[in-house]
């Protein structure tokens, strides 16, 4: 009975020894581990070309390290730098005053500008540089006292006010003035 049967042979593995065991589990993890990043590093650092691409072009870079704000020098002496009290109505006043809004007397509207024309161009000029009621201050903005002055006599007169237009200061004048300040 023995002749039947052969005998079985003890099934042997590729790996023998204790090392090569250990060998084969420390690469059966690594090595996955290994492709699993170099396949990331592939996708993710690839050149991309198409919308939103250009975050890193020389144009884009100089826009987002840009000064946040600049600074602008204008000679209140120079007569061709200053604007007209029309320019300056145009610019800053006509949101309210063309329209009407916040109960702004409308350009050349006589009985609206009656009673404030009445108060004089001081008490107008003081009113527009620091504001009044739903009006804000306009003084240190964008002009200066001079040309909001000149578009107070130039909302003023449309409304059947006579006042005149003040006048850029003479250079030698505020020369004195400055110094007498100090």
């Amino acid at each position: 009975m023995s002749d039947a049967h052969p005998e079985h042979q003890a099934h042997e593995g590729p790996i023998k020894t204790p090392k090569q065991l250990i060998i084969t589990i420390v690469a059966s993890f690594v090595i996955p581990v290994v492709v699993i990043i170099m396949l990331t590093n592939f996708v993710a650092f690839d050149t991309k070309s198409g919308a939103g691409s250009d975050g890193m072009s020389a144009q884009a870079v100089a826009l987002r390290i840009a000064p946040v704000g600049k600074i602008e020098v204008k000679d209140v002496n120079d007569p061709s730098a200053m604007k007209t009290g029309e320019q300056v109505y145009q610019a800053q006043c006509a949101a309210c005053h063309a329209t009407g809004a916040l109960n702004a007397p409308k350009l050349g509207d006589a009985t609206g500008w009656g009673p404030r024309v009445k108060s004089g161009f001081e008490a107008l000029l003081t009113a527009a540089l620091k504001g009044k009621g739903s009006m804000p201050a306009q003084g240190g903005g964008e002009h200066s006292d001079l040309e909001i002055a000149r578009a107070v006599v130039y909302l003023a007169n449309q409304g059947g006010a006579s006042f005149k237009e003040p006048a850029a200061p003479a250079a030698g004048a505020s020369a004195p003035a400055a110094a007498a300040s100090k």
